[in-house]
């Protein structure tokens, strides 16, 4: 069966595009000319882009701006897409030079020609909707891109925002299972002063209920758009009824209030608000990476390390070693904390290569961005769900490692004096007779009194003597 091809002209010049296909001669273009990384277009970033259009044309509509029909045309097909079709057409590579206009493009043509269809005409006629005329009316790739951008951060985050809370409550449920197990501190991975087990986790939990704060704020500026500042931050092209209602249609379709950028300059050529959330999902990653490694510490051995605690067992750990089973959960945390603290430093310096008036390295702050939501999310689920709720604590272990210490000794100091209490922990390392031993054996201290001072429950909390 021959394939039906139509021909398309731009102001390059003529091209043969599959006859088939929703997307026109800029989007093949782009196509052809970004090969790139082999990936699509984050479909939910799509998604933000025809919900952009979709509000454009109804208020273009409605001010009669845009022809009623076509503007109602235009808003079927947006409809078709926020339904989740026609996922093939959008064929742009993520990482495109133009600051995004040919992802803009990519939409309006699809746009266009869904629009199309619906009014009976043949796909490629551009007299009947025109993708850069009517789809693309009062706007500019300059504004709709950033706000694109900005709202599937919004989008991304509320999962990544529920996984984070789910891991919080998993992780304070395990601070109050182990609240009553002793274990020994460490500093330095050397030994400290006596802890609880629960109190690790909590500390996880504290510094997870920071990161989820420190998402949530800085979400606040995904929520200042600049819609209406079309090119460079004029309004050019862009009258008095569109600008005054835009925001407020694209508020009502999204679901979250928006508001638009005092200083559209500023809102068009500055993305520093995308390095603010990277940032905090830099932060984020930190926290969950140093998590992990104190995971993979307490639980090392199980026999010749740590093994103070056990992770659930996933998979087999080796090809070659039977029964050995590794702490694969908090490798693939640690390894997704260590792509997202690269994405940030991509994102920094796209953010800071922008010149003048507008930001031409938006699309790889997006490409970045988006995949550090979309793989901590993924890497916070798993930690939850595969390791965290599975978590047993090997009590006897813990007591063993405090029982084995002379980290007890630092409660000392206040009666004894550092010099007298670092004697009696470097003879305890050498003998292996106990502190408290040499401390009675020497009469430093009563014996009810150095019950209580080196009572290892009592030395786990803050105590005003």
């Amino acid at each position: 069966m021959n394939k039906i091809y139509r021909t398309e002209k731009d102001s390059v010049g003529e091209l043969q595009i599959d006859g088939q296909s929703y997307y026109g001669i800029q989007s093949y273009r782009a196509k052809n000319n970004f090969d790139i990384t082999g990936m699509k277009m984050s479909f939910t970033f799509i998604k933000q882009i025809a919900l952009i259009k979709k509000a454009a044309a109804i208020v273009n509509g409605k001010y009669g701006i845009l022809e009623k029909r076509k503007a109602e045309a235009i808003a079927f097909a947006c409809d078709e897409i926020l339904l989740g079709k026609h996922k093939c057409d959008f064929v742009v590579d993520p990482i495109q030079g133009g600051a995004g206009t040919s992802a803009n493009m990519n939409v309006n043509e699809v746009v266009a020609n869904i629009a199309i269809e619906h009014l009976n005409g043949e796909k490629g006629d551009y007299s009947v909707i025109s993708p850069n005329d009517d789809v693309n009316m009062e706007q500019s790739t300059n504004d709709v891109i950033p706000t694109a951008g900005k709202l599937t951060v919004i989008a991304k985050s509320h999962e990544l925002l529920h996984q984070l809370e789910r891991l919080r409550k998993a992780l304070y449920k395990k601070a109050e299972e182990f609240d009553g197990i002793l274990k020994m501190g460490r500093t330095q991975l050397q030994d400290a002063v006596p802890m609880r087990l629960g109190q690790a986790f909590h500390s996880f939990a504290t510094a997870i209920g920071r990161d989820i704060a420190r998402i949530e704020k800085s979400l606040g500026e995904m929520h200042v758009i600049n819609m209406g500042a079309t090119a460079i931050g004029t309004a050019i092209n862009a009258r008095k009824e569109y600008f005054e209602h835009i925001t407020e249609k694209l508020s009502e379709l999204f679901g979250e209030q928006l508001t638009r950028a005092d200083d559209l300059f500023d809102g068009t050529q500055n993305v520093d608000c995308f390095v603010a959330v990277s940032g905090a999902l830099k932060a984020c990653a930190v926290n969950l990476s140093k998590m992990c490694n104190d995971l993979r510490l307490m639980s090392s051995g199980p026999k010749c390390g740590f093994g103070e605690i056990t992770l659930p067992a996933r998979q087999n750990g080796s090809s070659i070693m039977p029964g050995k089973i590794n702490p694969v959960i908090p490798e693939v945390v640690n390894q997704v904390a260590f792509l997202v603290i690269g994405h940030d430093v991509t994102i920094t310096l796209a953010a800071e290569g922008g010149q003048l008036e507008l930001n031409a390295f938006e699309p790889v702050i997006f490409y970045q961005i988006f995949e550090s939501l979309r793989a901590l999310s993924g890497a916070v689920a798993t930690l939850t769900d595969n390791c965290i709720e599975g978590i047993v604590a090997n009590e006897n272990r813990c007591r063993e490692w405090v029982d084995r210490g002379v980290g007890i000794v630092t409660a000392l100091n206040p009666y004894i004096g550092y010099v007298k209490a670092a004697e009696i922990a470097k003879e305890s390392l050498a003998t292996g007779v106990s502190v408290k031993s040499i401390a009675l054996r020497d009469g430093l201290i009563e014996e009810d009194k150095l019950d209580e001072i080196l009572d290892p429950f009592a030395l786990t909390e803050p105590s005003v003597r």
